[in-house]
């Protein structure tokens, strides 16, 4: 680790317990833990990471304010359930497998958006090429297909250099309010869901969003736009409601994708 990375880590104390992380955590946390590594795995396979950054946290069932991160080492085809860094809102790291720490900048994002919004379980934040593309769009995300019309209603937050200083956090909730997804401006995307489920499934759509954007705008001709009582009505009918929580139907088919590729992320 360079001196640079060692500005960006947060780090504990190596664990002293020899016991499996699994007779470690409840059975309620280890769930999650799989559910998340599945999540890790699943962001490389569709081709969303970039090496060791980026971050996908979720909260740990059962502890108040406490939420798991991705080790800082570890690219996202190597996460297992066994592999994650207990945080609390304070900054404290509780428990850390690996001894690797976890990175800075992806505690000041997720801690802030864990702290001020309870309906939310899971936060990813990703740095692809097409989400860095848009980010830096005048336009934003552009309602040119009912993929860009699930997220009309999307939040922007301005860059204000890498997420090092916990003052950033209070600008950043402000700016997500009560939506789903945010575009970080000349950075990325980030998304929440009340589930790991549906947190990923709300950046894929993003994602394909952001892709065929990126697409059509390549294309040098002029693009045919809906009328904005399309857009509206789309917006309103593809948004989670009630019992229909986007992503949750597709989830068991994603884990057993995965479990065909490599099962290794359940241990």
């Amino acid at each position: 680790m360079n001196d640079i990375q060692r500005a960006e880590a947060m780090t504990a104390p190596a664990s002293t317990d020899s016991r499996p992380v699994r007779a470690q955590v409840s059975a309620a946390e280890w769930q999650v833990r799989v559910d998340l590594a599945a999540c890790y795995r699943l962001v490389n396979h569709y081709g969303m990471d970039e090496m060791i950054a980026n971050h996908i946290s979720v909260r740990v069932p059962g502890e108040e304010g406490t939420f798991l991160l991705n080790p800082y080492g570890l690219l996202y085809d190597q996460m297992t359930a066994s592999c994650f860094v207990k945080v609390n809102d304070a900054g404290e790291v509780l428990f850390d497998p690996t001894g690797l720490g976890c990175n800075k900048a992806g505690f000041v994002i997720h801690s802030a958006v864990h702290m001020a919004r309870h309906d939310v379980d899971c936060v990813i934040h990703t740095h692809s090429l097409a989400g860095m593309a848009v980010s830096a769009m005048k336009v934003g995300l552009m309602p040119i297909a009912q993929s860009s019309m699930r997220f009309t209603d999307i939040a922007y937050h301005e860059f204000e250099g890498p997420a090092l200083n916990l003052d950033e956090r209070t600008r950043l909730v402000e700016h997500l309010g009560e939506r789903e997804v945010m575009i970080l401006r000349n950075h990325g995307l980030l998304v929440t869901g009340t589930s790991i489920a549906e947190a990923f499934n709300n950046l894929f759509r993003l994602e394909r969003a952001c892709q065929l954007q990126v697409m059509a705008l390549s294309c040098n001709t002029e693009l045919h736009m809906p009328s904005p009582e399309a857009v509206t009505e789309t917006n309103r009918l593809f948004k989670p409601t009630g019992m229909r929580r986007r992503g949750v139907l597709e989830w068991p088919a994603l884990l057993k994708r995965l479990d065909r590729i490599d099962p290794s992320y359940r241990d």
